[in-house]
């Protein structure tokens, strides 16, 4: 499993990088809504850094959803409440009074010494 976070790392690395060096079209944004058949089916549609850009992408998504469907798969059936509510009782139910005799024993613990000096 380490070695797929590893290669989506790389991929989405190298998906940046190759979208960075693209050359822009020429409108830009404004393209997206007029001009859509010459940008998409015109002849630059098919250079290789394209071409290259949807192969990494489609390797992205298909690593993307083999994680996504192994980390799933390897999850038990209880939620973390029910994974809780399982615990021994033991450790769930500390008495008040005993944390607070706890606490408050080793302030106690220097008086007595302070006294029986006096006493002395």
């Amino acid at each position: 499993m380490t070695i797929l976070y590893a290669l989506v790392i790389v991929v989405a690395l190298l998906l940046a990088i190759l979208i960075l060096i693209q050359p822009s079209k020429s409108g830009g944004f404004g393209t997206v809504f007029g001009g859509v058949g010459e940008s998409v089916f015109g002849a630059r549609a098919g250079s290789h850094l394209t071409k290259a850009t949807v192969v990494l992408t489609v390797i992205f998504f298909l690593l993307a959803l083999t994680l996504a469907s192994l980390i799933g798969h390897s999850r038990s059936g209880k939620s973390l409440v029910d994974e809780v509510a399982d615990e021994p009782a033991v450790q769930k139910a500390v008495p008040v009074a005993a944390a607070d005799a706890k606490a408050a024993a080793p302030a106690k613990a220097p008086e007595k010494a302070a006294e029986k000096k006096t006493v002395k």
